[in-house]
């Protein structure tokens, strides 16, 4: 029975000043926010509704297909329903449906076998942390995913950088390196769009035996037949000894998968910790996948998004923007303006003109690197093209 003293307490409010207490940032990291204030590089969440995308990574549109909708519930209608999938792929997570998919996706990049993650992120942090091992090196491109790094962080290995697709400064690494040495690289870089020089690089490990590992994130459903990627196209898929295809970007859903060799993904299924201790993706998640791959068979849009961007690298060379932009082929598209101030300002001019376009700041970028980055899409118009690159020439 409570007193009346004890009732009083009870009542008082103390969780209120705990949280209260609790809320208040560490002096270190309140001056780490004031930094990039004072940079004007701060990061906040926006959201879009109804403008013109230049700035998603849906270059297919899958995101909105209605057919992908509608077969992944074909899909997921022969399946047990579930909302989750009750715990990690090593417990209870693994569905048919898992494994099914891993094999046609596999064969669709004429790969031997498949591992599924959670994310391009996860699948990084996964391949790269297990699979480098003390004494090992990893010489990897300037310009590699942060997601790449992070794991190579994670790992115990020797990391050595090699300037941005420059072949010499890889081959002088490479006599830097010891014990098992592996190349990291993407076939298009997500933040410049340019692409690596596949072939060359794959002829350079052939040749010091080394592990050639590259991420295909912003190639899948950009390059290659049907979408299979640019290793695909280069006719580069036995030369490689782990690709990762991510599904956010042309798949427009969400999810990854390592692909490689039987023994690969034996390893990684009992070493790599980010798919070991994740509860595993939900059926109609991986059901979503299994018809975004479908759809890349039977869409026209890669077609109209390779004549898209073809259109677009025309209205930069004819309005003279060659030297404010970054060369490409692929999607990705970046025009240079240096400083934060400033890009951030020709980003809120172009919103207001209706176009969903978003800033690159340092330190995401060097410093004096900041740019717009403009993605290409199947969807876009040609009057959608010229209207911005108009605003860009009197910029």
């Amino acid at each position: 029975m409570y007193s009346e003293k004890s009732s009083v307490i009870s009542h008082c409010p103390i969780k209120y000043v705990f949280f209260s207490f609790m809320s208040k940032l560490p002096e270190q990291l309140q001056k780490k926010i004031a930094v990039r204030i004072d940079n004007n590089s701060l990061r906040v969440l926006t959201y879009s509704k109804n403008n013109i995308d230049v700035s998603s990574n849906d270059y297919l549109g899958f995101s909105k297909n209605a057919n992908i909708g509608s077969l992944a519930s074909e899909i997921g209608a022969k399946t047990t329903f579930l909302n989750g999938s009750t715990g990690s792929r090593l417990v209870s997570g693994t569905h048919n449906l898992h494994l099914e998919t891993e094999k046609i996706i596999a064969k669709f990049h004429h790969a031997e076998t498949g591992l599924l993650y959670n994310s391009g992120y996860d699948a990084n942090i996964g391949l790269f942390s297990s699979l480098l091992q003390r004494g090992d090196s990893v010489i990897y491109d300037e310009l590699i995913h942060a997601s790449i790094r992070d794991g190579i962080k994670l790992s115990h290995a020797k990391a050595l950088k090699f300037k941005h697709n420059c072949l010499e400064d890889l081959q002088k690494k490479i006599k830097k390196s010891e014990g098992t040495t592996y190349i990291a690289i993407e076939s298009v870089y997500s933040m410049d769009g340019d692409s690596a020089p596949l072939e060359a690089i794959s002829n350079i490990a052939t040749k010091h035996n080394c592990l050639l590992i590259v991420d295909e994130a912003h190639s899948s459903g950009v390059f290659g037949t049907e979408g299979r990627g640019m290793i695909h196209e280069l006719n580069l898929e036995n030369k490689i000894f782990a690709r990762v295809h991510t599904f956010g970007k042309a798949l427009g859903c969400h999810g990854a998968i390592v692909l490689g060799s039987k023994e690969l993904r034996h390893y990684l299924i009992n070493f790599s910790r980010s798919f070991i201790y994740t509860t595993a993706a939900a059926t109609h998640s991986i059901a979503t996948i299994q018809a975004a791959y479908h759809e890349l068979t039977e869409t026209k849009s890669i077609e109209k998004l390779k004549n898209n961007i073809q259109y677009f690298k025309e209205g930069i060379s004819t309005r003279n923007l060659m030297t404010k932009f970054i060369p490409s082929d692929s999607a990705i598209h970046c025009c240079v303006f240096s400083g934060n101030d400033r890009v951030k300002q020709l980003a809120s001019i172009l919103q207001n003109e209706g176009f969903d376009i978003k800033p690159i700041l340092s330190p995401t970028v060097p410093e004096g690197q900041e740019r717009l980055r403009i993605c290409i899409h199947s969807f876009n118009t040609k009057k959608e093209m010229d209207l911005l690159l108009n605003h860009l020439a009197n910029f």
